[in-house]
C-alpha cells in the first residue's frame, strides 16, 4: 500500500519557515504580535514540533516501503529459481528412473505391445522421447505365402488363381491403391493389400481370421477389402466386363450355334441369390420366401442377374435388387432391358429359363403341359445353353466363398463387393484358371414361372420356327424319349 506524501503540508511548512514572523498571524487579534511574543507562544512551538515529527515519520515510512518492495522482489526471484531447480531435479530423476531395473522389467513385461518411432520426427520433451504404441501382430503366414519358394498349388488353393494372374492384378491396381510411407509408419505394400481382399473373398473367413493371417488390424482389413474392391470395379471392370462389340458378338453367336443349333444367341442369362443378414430397414423386401420354405430357416438375400458368353465370362450384370423379387421383376429393373428398349438388342437373342418372359430378344423354354416332340427337343437345347450360365454362376460362388454365406458387410457395400467378384471371375475364366473339384457344388435357385410368360406375339412365332428347324435339321436330341 502506497502512502501519500501530502504535498500541501510541505508547502505550508516551508512557507512558514521562509517568511518573517511579523506577517504571520495565528489568531483573530487585530494587533500584530511582536517577535518576542511569537517566540514565547507555546502553541506555535507545538505545531512546528508536530510538523517536524510528521515529516520524519513520512521519511521512515518511505524507507520501509522501499525496503519491503526490494525484499519482495528478492523473495520472488528466489522462489522462481527454486522452482526451476525442482523441475530440473524431477526430469533428472525421471530420466534415471527409466534406467532402473524395475522400470525395464515393467517394459519387458508388456509382450503384446511394441514401440516404433522415427528419429527424424521424434520430439525430445524434457529428455523424454515421444513414442507410437501399436499392437504386435504376426504376419508370418503372409510372408511365407509371398515367398517365391511357396508351392504354386498351395498359392492357388489360397487365392483361387495362379501367381501370374495375381501379379497381373497387382500391376493393374498399383496406381489406384498404392500408399506412401509416413513419418510414423510404413505403408502396407500393394501385394499385401490385394492379397487381403482376394483371400477374404475366396475363403469367406471372418475379418478376425484375416487379421491373424496378415498381421493387420481388423478395421484395417475391412477397409482394405472395400478399397481394393472399389479399385477393381473402377479400374478392371471396364477392361474385363463389358458388353461385346460386333466382332465379339459374331464370335459368341457362332460358338453357341455350334453346339445348340439356335442362331443369333449372344448370351445365356441367369439370376442367383446371395444370402445376407436381415437388414435394419425394409426387412420384408429382402425376405426370401422360397429359400425359407426349402431350408426351413428364415432367409434374406439380394439378387445377382448376369449374362455370360460361351466361355462363362460375364458380359452384363445387375446386382443388389431385394431377394423377394422374381427373375422377371429383376429383369424389368435392370439396365439390360433399358438398352433393349433403345434398340441395342436387334438381331440377337439371350437365352433364359422359365422365370423370364418370352420377348423378341429373350428366348425361354415352353412351360405349358402336354408338350410336343418338337417342343421337348427345343427345351433340351435351351437347357444346354442355360447350363453355361448356371455352371458359370456355380464357379463364381465356388471361387469366392463369401457369396455362399451370410456376410457382416453393410448392405450398401455389397454391390461393390459382388461386382468385384464378378470381375475377378472373368479374369480367371479368360486366363483359364481351372476350378478344383473339391470346390464344386450343386447350385440351386428356385425357378418360378413368370406371371406374364409371353410378352410378344411375334416372339411366339419365332420360337416355334426355331423349334421346327432344330428337329428337322438333326440338332434336337432324343434324350427326353422314355
Amino acid at each position: 500500500m502506497e502512502i501519500s506524501s501530502f504535498s500541501f503540508l510541505e508547502d505550508s511548512f516551508s512557507f512558514a519557515q521562509d517568511c518573517e514572523p511579523s506577517i504571520i498571524s495565528f489568531s483573530n487579534a487585530k494587533k500584530r504580535p511582536r517577535c518576542d511574543d511569537f517566540e514565547s507562544d507555546s502553541s506555535v512551538h507545538d505545531l512546528l514540533t508536530k510538523l517536524l515529527a510528521f515529516e520524519e515519520e513520512k521519511q521512515v515510512v518511505n524507507n520501509l516501503n522501499g525496503y519491503s518492495t526490494q525484499q519482495s522482489s528478492v523473495v520472488m526471484d528466489s522462489q522462481c529459481n527454486q522452482r526451476m531447480i525442482d523441475g530440473a531435479s524431477y526430469l533428472n530423476g525421471y530420466s534415471n528412473s527409466t534406467d532402473s531395473p524395475q522400470f525395464k522389467k515393467a517394459r519387458t513385461g508388456a509382450d503384446d505391445a511394441v514401440t516404433t518411432s522415427d528419429d527424424s520426427s521424434a520430439a525430445a520433451i524434457g529428455g523424454v522421447q515421444r513414442r507410437l504404441w501399436v499392437k504386435t501382430r504376426s504376419n508370418a503366414w503372409w510372408e511365407q505365402v509371398n515367398s517365391p519358394n511357396f508351392p504354386a498349388e498351395e498359392f492357388k488353393k489360397a487365392f483361387r488363381m495362379s501367381r501370374a494372374t495375381f501379379d497381373m492384378i497387382c500391376d493393374e491396381l498399383e496406381a489406384a491403391i498404392v500408399k506412401k510411407d509416413t513419418m510414423l509408419r510404413s505403408a502396407i505394400p500393394v501385394r499385401q493389400r490385394v492379397a487381403v481382399c482376394i483371400w477374404r473373398l475366396a475363403t469367406g473367413q471372418a475379418l478376425r481370421e484375416v487379421s491373424k493371417r496378415f498381421g493387420l488390424g481388423i478395421s484395417t482389413c475391412h477397409k482394405l477389402v472395400l478399397e481394393v474392391c472399389t479399385a477393381i470395379r473402377s479400374v478392371l471392370m471396364p477392361k474385363f466386363l463389358q458388353w461385346p462389340d460386333e466382332n465379339r458378338t459374331a464370335e459368341i453367336n457362332k460358338d453357341f450355334e455350334s453346339f445348340s443349333g439356335i442362331p443369333n444367341v449372344c448370351g445365356s442369362m441367369y439370376t442367383t441369390h446371395v444370402p445376407i443378414i436381415a437388414p435394419k430397414v425394409s426387412v420384408a423386401d429382402y425376405f426370401n420366401k422360397r429359400h425359407t420354405e426349402r431350408n426351413q430357416k428364415t432367409s434374406y438375400s439380394i439378387t445377382v442377374q448376369g449374362v455370360v458368353d460361351q466361355r462363362g465370362a460375364f458380359t452384363d450384370i445387375s446386382i443388389g435388387w431385394p431377394g423377394s423379387m422374381t427373375d422377371d421383376q429383376v429383369l424389368e429393373k435392370s439396365a439390360l432391358l433399358r438398352r433393349a428398349n433403345q434398340g441395342a438388342m436387334k438381331n440377337v437373342r439371350i437365352v433364359g429359363n422359365s422365370g423370364y418372359p418370352l420377348m423378341d430378344w429373350v428366348l425361354v423354354p415352353y412351360t405349358h403341359q402336354n408338350l410336343t416332340w418338337t417342343q421337348h427337343a427345343f427345351n433340351q437345347k435351351i437347357e444346354e445353353v442355360q447350363r453355361v450360365a448356371k455352371e458359370s454362376f456355380m464357379r463364381l460362388k465356388a471361387r469366392w466363398s463369401c457369396l455362399q454365406k451370410r456376410t457382416e458387410m453393410k448392405l450398401q457395400d455389397l454391390p461393390i463387393v459382388l461386382g468385384a467378384c464378378c470381375v475377378l471371375h472373368n479374369i480367371c475364366e479368360m486366363r483359364n484358371e481351372g476350378l478344383s473339384e473339391e470346390l464344386r457344388f450343386e447350385l440351386f435357385d428356385d425357378e418360378m414361372i413368370a406371371e406374364n410368360s409371353v410378352a410378344s406375339v411375334n416372339a411366339l412365332q419365332a420360337r416355334d420356327q426355331i423349334a421346327h428347324k432344330l428337329l428337322h435339321h438333326s440338332f434336337a436330341g432324343t434324350d427326353f424319349v422314355l
